[in-house]
């Protein structure tokens, strides 16, 4: 019999705001262990938590980044939690009645079900809900006791819950991917996965290929990288499916994922909700938004990143490739459509952007060569693995960004060829001079008197005898040896097109 994956995930993602969530205790990452607290965030008897407005702003905006709906009736209810990272014994989250729900999110992955209905190409997975909790303490485990830092609990965590959608490691890897780049394009979160801005549970499955019927739920928790993820679905899928073909029952429970041995191993039998003892929490309001609140948070929504590439190739004729690169980098998508207004040529301008512009922001001391984005590690908070981390930005340019515009204007025009174009934008670059004063002052204008190049070329043919009778002998490839030396005797100056057609002439005559 064979079976197949279903996997759903869980995804924390902390906020981008500067104080916590019931507190104005500073939300910052990397300060001393426990001096970002207060008798708020350690839990004291008689304190109240007074709610983060920016926090639930960004929890509505992500609501409509994702597609969800936004309830006009939202609660704050408390989660029994019997840990040490949580002083109050509680946590405040929202249970069954979440800011948001019903989602989903649309990204560039065709393998396997979950196809949008909207468009082929693309995978669709359902959003559950996306609610507004707080995040807890950190421990740190030593040799012979543990350490337990506060700077962290209570600052604004949204978990966004998926349907279990997603039918292969790939598929959750692509996910999560473009989950966190709509996070973070749109402001919600900078999704630092080295600052534990964002964990991922994962919840797996498996049936019989063609059953509905869902087996039993089994979580890995508290994974921080991307890529652990895919690497852990793929063992304990493989895991699973052993188990059930020897006969094996397998039962609700939670794992974690041990990345140096490469196998999940259990930690307990899974709670259920009940065990948690949800109830809502007597010292906070519900939420109610008003029409003006949700039309000042919806007015802060953000192109998504996939519709942006779709329309970039759409309206400008770019292939897949270059539009990805403007996805990704939304600065330089602006930079590109401010230029490609202007033009006829765009895929000319974006050609300069992308091969030249972008490698000598990159070219500074210090940076090492990364390549485009081929998502090698693919998340956020991995050191970017994958992208291109320039050392310079557009705003340290020297040069006007109509400068390309001229500069794209010489070589269609063949006042200058290709090579020395190459030659002005890195004069331009240095130091912010137009195209056509450094052409004139380096003498980079192309020639394209006739009579000039013929006579380049008939010094050619002389002084090359073996190149010319090769070409008369049927050797085609023989012409550019002596287009070489006519640029050589030209100084690089001649049109390449000319040239060529100078040479033929003269060759067959």
């Amino acid at each position: 019999m064979e079976y197949e994956a279903v996997i759903g995930l869980e995804t924390h993602v902390q906020l981008r705001t500067k104080s916590k969530m019931w507190c104005g205790c500073a939300n910052q990452y990397g300060s001393e262990p426990n001096t970002n607290v207060c008798p708020v965030c350690l839990g004291m008897p008689g304190v109240l938590p007074v709610p983060n407005e920016e926090a639930l702003r960004l929890t509505v905006l992500t609501g409509y980044l994702l597609n969800c709906e936004i309830p006009r009736f939202a609660k704050f209810d408390r989660k029994s939690y019997f840990y040490p990272d949580m002083p109050k014994n509680y946590q405040l989250t929202q249970y069954d009645k979440p800011s948001t729900a019903n989602g989903f999110v649309e990204f560039e992955f065709s393998s396997g079900a979950g196809v949008s209905p909207a468009q082929p190409g693309l995978s669709r997975v359902r959003i559950t809900r996306a609610h507004l909790e707080e995040d807890v303490g950190k421990s740190t485990h030593f040799e012979r006791h543990s350490g337990l830092d506060f700077n962290r609990a209570g600052v604004p965590l949204m978990e966004i819950v998926t349907e279990p959608d997603i039918t292969s490691p790939d598929m959750a890897y692509a996910y999560l991917n473009t989950l966190t780049e709509i996070l973070h394009q749109g402001g919600v979160s900078d999704c630092d996965m080295e600052k534990g801005m964002v964990r991922c549970d994962v919840n797996i499955s498996v049936r019989p290929v063609g059953s509905k019927e869902l087996g039993a739920k089994i979580e890995i928790k508290n994974m921080n990288s991307f890529s652990g993820v895919r690497r852990a679905a793929e063992y304990e899928i493989a895991r699973q499916i052993e188990a059930v073909k020897r006969g094996e029952k397998l039962i609700q429970s939670t794992r974690r994922w041990d990345d140096v041995t490469g196998v999940t191993e259990q930690m307990r039998t899974k709670e259920d909700a009940h065990d948690y003892r949800y109830f809502p929490d007597p010292d906070l309001m519900p939420l109610a938004p008003t029409d003006d609140w949700l039309a000042e948070v919806k007015s802060r929504v953000m192109e998504l990143p996939l519709v942006r590439k779709q329309r970039l190739m759409r309206e400008y004729g770019l292939p897949a490739g270059d539009a990805e690169v403007f996805r990704s980098n939304v600065e330089l998508g602006n930079y590109f459509e401010n230029l490609a207004k202007q033009t006829k040529n765009p895929k000319a301008v974006a050609n300069w952007i992308i091969n030249n512009l972008l490698a000598k922001l990159a070219s500074g001391t210090g940076v090492s060569p990364v390549q485009p984005d081929a998502h090698a590690d693919g998340e956020f908070g991995e050191g970017q693995a994958g992208r291109a981390v320039p050392l310079l930005t557009l705003a340290d340019l020297k040069f006007k960004p109509e400068a390309l515009l001229e500069l794209v204007g010489l070589v269609e025009a063949k006042t200058i060829s290709s090579s020395a174009a190459q030659q002005v934008f890195a004069e331009m670059f240095d130091t912010g001079k137009a195209p056509a004063v450094i052409v004139q002052e380096k003498g980079l204008a192309q020639v394209s008197d006739t009579g000039a190049i013929e006579k380049f070329c008939d010094e050619a043919i002389t002084a090359n005898p073996n190149p010319v009778a090769d070409y008369k002998a049927g050797k085609v490839a023989a012409l550019n040896s002596l287009k070489g030396q006519v640029m050589k005797l030209s100084k690089g100056k001649a049109n390449p097109a000319l040239v060529g057609e100078i040479l033929e002439r003269k060759l067959k005559a």
